[in-house]
C-alpha cells in the first residue's frame, strides 16, 4: 500500500568531514522497499550529539559522500510493505538510532535487538548487509525507509516535536534506568551526572517512574534551576562542593553518567557513594580512543556494578513514548526550521552543547515542497 512516494528522496547532507559546517540540499536514491518495510514522510527530526560527532569525523570516516545524519525521526507512514501489520498508512511513527537487525539471534528475539551481533544497521552511515552495500541515510530528509519493527507508534496526545528526541536521547537513558533500577523507582535514589540533552530527559524519566530522590550532578551551579524544574529534588555541584562524597556515602541505588567524558574522566567519586551492590552506568559516547579511569578498590568496597548501555529496545521505545504521553511530559526543545542554514546552525551549536536541551528540526513540508 502506498500514497505518493518519490523515486528520489531529498535531504541536507555533509559532503565530507572537512566540510561538516557546509550542509547542502541533495537528492539520493533510497534502497528498495522490502515486504517488512514502511516509508515515512518526515515531519520532525531531533538533533543528537552523535550527529555532530559523525559529521565532524570524531566517530570515524564517512561510508558515503553526501552523508545525511539524523536519528530522532518522526513522520507519517506513506508506504507499507506487504507483510507489515504493525503500522498502516497515516500512522505517526518514530525511528531512533537503529533501523534493522538480523531478527533471528537470541538477542533480537529477547527484546535486545540493539545488541544484535549479526546484522545491526544504524540509521545513517551504516552499510546494510542485506542491501548490496547500500549506506543508510538519516532523517534530515524528506522521507525515510525502515524495517517496520524499528518504528515506534507515537501516541496521539504526544507532541511530535517532543517525541523525536525520545527515540535516541530519551531511549538511551530510559533503558539503563529500567534495566538497572526497575520500572517502579519508589523508595530509590537515582543520580544523573551531566545535565545536557541526555541528562535532562533522565531527570524527567526518573521522577516520572517515582524515584524517592533524584539528584542532578553538574560541575557548577549554572544549571541548578533547570535541573530542579526537570525533576531533580537535589543538586550537587561537584566542582564547588569538594566534600560531597563524604556527605553522600552509601546513598545511591543507581548513578547514570550522561556527561561527555572528556579525557581521563574519573569515575571513582561516583562509585564511592553507591549503596551496597549499587550500579554505575555510563551512556557517554566520547570520541573514539578517549579513556576513563576508576580504581578496582572503588568496586570492591561497595560490591558495585559498573556497566554501559547502548540505546534501547523497541519494546522500551514504546514504553517511553507512552510514559511521556500518560504523564503529560514534554522534552525541553529548541525548534529550528530545516534548511541549509538551519542544519548548519544546529550542528555548529550542538557541537558546543549550546542548547537547552535538544534541537528539533521542523517545517519539513516547506523545505521539501517538491516531495
Amino acid at each position: 500500500m502506498t500514497s505518493s512516494v518519490p523515486k528520489l528522496f531529498s535531504g541536507f547532507a555533509v559532503e565530507k568531514p572537512e566540510k561538516w559546517q557546509e550542509p547542502k540540499l541533495v537528492q539520493y536514491e533510497p534502497r528498495e522497499l522490502w515486504p517488512t518495510d514502511i516509508t515515512i514522510k518526515v515531519k520532525a527530526c531531533g538533533v543528537c550529539g552523535s550527529d555532530c560527532h559523525q559529521v565532524s569525523g570524531n566517530w570515524g570516516p564517512f561510508n558515503r559522500e553526501n552523508l545525511i545524519v539524523g536519528h530522532e525521526i518522526v513522520g507519517e507512514v506513506v508506504e507499507v510493505g506487504s507483510e507489515v501489520t504493525k503500522h498502516k498508512l497515516g500512522d505517526i511513527v518514530a525511528i531512533g538510532a537503529q533501523s534493522d537487525s538480523c531478527g533471528e539471534c537470541t538477542r533480537c528475539k529477547s527484546n535486545n535487538e540493539q545488541y544484535c551481533k549479526h546484522g545491526i544497521v544504524g540509521t545513517y552511515n551504516s552499510i546494510h548487509p542485506k542491501a548490496n552495500g547500500y549506506v543508510t541515510q538519516g532523517g534530515y530528509a524528506s522521507h525515510f525507509r525502515v524495517n517496520a519493527h524499528f518504528a515506534a507508534s507515537v501516541p496521539k496526545n504526544l507532541d511530535i516535536h517532543s517525541a523525536a528526541p525520545l527515540l535516541c536521547g530519551g531511549l538511551t537513558v530510559y533503558s539503563p534506568i529500567v534495566r538497572h533500577a526497575g520500572h517502579d523507582l519508589t523508595g530509590k535514589t537515582i543520580g544523573i551526572v551531566g545535565i545536557g540533552g541526555l541528562g535532562a530527559m533522565a531527570l524527567q524519566i526518573s521522577k516520572a517512574l517515582g524515584a524517592k530522590d533524584v539528584y542532578a550532578f553538574s560541575r557548577s551551579s549554572a544549571k541548578k534551576e533547570d535541573a530542579l524544574k526537570l525533576g531533580a529534588n537535589h543538586f550537587i555541584a561537584t566542582g564547588e562542593d569538594k566534600e560531597w562524597t563524604k556527605s553522600h556515602e552509601d546513598s545511591f541505588d543507581l548513578i547514570l553518567y550522561c556527561a561527555n567524558s572528556g579525557k581521563g574522566a574519573d569515575f571513582n567519586p561516583y562509585l564511592d557513594v553507591l549503596k551496597l551492590t549499587g550500579s554505575f552506568v555510563t551512556v557517554s559516547a566520547p570520541p573514539i580512543g578517549e579513556l576513563v579511569s576508576f580504581q578496582p578498590f572503588s568496586l570492591l568496597s561497595n560490591g558495585a556494578n559498573v556497566a554501559g548501555s547502548g540505546i534501547g529496545s523497541m519494546k522500551e521505545a514504546d514504553e517511553l513514548l507512552k510514559l511521556y504521553a500518560d504523564k503529560g511530559l514534554n522534552v525541553w526543545i529548541e525548534k529550528v526550521p530545516i534548511s541549509e542554514e538551519g542544519v548548519k546552525e544546529v550542528l555548529t551549536r550542538g557541537s558546543k552543547s549550546d542548547v537547552r536541551y535538544r534541537f528539533v528540526l521542523t517545517d519539513f513540508d516547506k523545505a521539501f515542497k517538491a516531495n
